[in-house]
């Protein structure tokens, strides 16, 4: 009996891309349609969305259904906010707002195993195949087939960008293009010349250290990303999606369109 490897990190150590779906909808119904659509990962959010344990375990296992792995964004800062979506099965965590070397230690410290770090161990979750997984074999797992993501969202992270992509133990940066436009008095301008280069930043940071450059949108710039070395591409969100479907479809019959359906800055094209 094995547990599940990530497809993610296989397609990744193969020289692959991999391709993620944003979901904010608790459905997961959605999350098989984006696995019949063939996406690698889907991007299940516990920072901003009203989801639940109960739930979220639902939704990562509809992922594995279509062999898809699942990333779940954490609430920042607790311990069990970091472990909890793991022991329900999910490949990957993303921990935002990370701003220091030591966060970047603190989070590998709470979620991997000895020599990496210092998980606190209960096996008996979907994980651990509920007790049924040998110690050895789980710990192994845990380090070599679940993934961190850590993402940078500001200027003071920007700052200490060389000190946080250089902690082992986690495996890719993800720039946060909304965040940080906003911080520097931008908003929504994700590809202004400041934030682009911040990106680049990141990015090249990421490639010095080891770790995959990931991205949360294209912003109708793919082939500057692959330029800069991402190998995980976020395609977009379901609430973009079926916004703009339902604008179409009402359009195309009314003939007028909604004032809401201009271009979203959150959309990639």
């Amino acid at each position: 009996m094995k547990p599940r490897p990530s497809r993610v990190l296989r397609e990744l150590r193969q020289g692959l891309n991999s391709t993620v779906l944003k979901l904010n909808l608790g459905d997961p119904r959605i999350v098989e349609l984006a696995g019949l659509a063939g996406a690698s990962a889907v991007w299940l959010c516990n920072e901003h969305v009203p989801n639940d344990w109960l739930n979220l375990e639902h939704q990562i296992r509809a992922a594995k259904l279509h062999d898809m792995d699942s990333i779940v964004r954490v609430n920042k800062g607790g311990y069990s906010e970091y472990v909890k979506p793991f022991e329900c099965d999910a490949t990957g965590i993303m921990v935002p707002h990370i701003t220091s070397a030591d966060e970047a230690r603190g989070v590998v410290d709470m979620v991997r195993c000895r020599p990496l770090g210092n998980k606190a161990l209960d096996a008996g979750n979907m994980d651990g195949l509920f007790c049924q997984l040998p110690l050895a074999d789980y710990a192994h797992h845990c380090n070599h087939e679940k993934f961190v993501i850590l993402q940078i969202e500001s200027p003071e992270a920007l700052e200490v960008v060389d000190e946080i992509a250089a902690v082992p133990g986690f495996d890719m940066l993800l720039f946060g293009a909304g965040d940080f436009s906003h911080r520097i008095g931008k908003l929504g301008q994700a590809t202004c010349p400041e934030v682009v280069a911040a990106r680049k930043r990141v990015h090249a940071a990421a490639l010095r250290h080891g770790k995959f450059p990931a991205v949360a949108s294209l912003f109708g710039q793919r082939e500057q990303l692959v330029e800069e070395g991402v190998r995980v591409f976020t395609l977009g969100a379901d609430v973009l999606e079926l916004g703009s479907a339902f604008h179409r479809l009402v359009k195309d019959f009314s003939g007028t369109a909604s004032a809401a359906a201009s271009d979203s800055p959150y959309q990639s094209k």
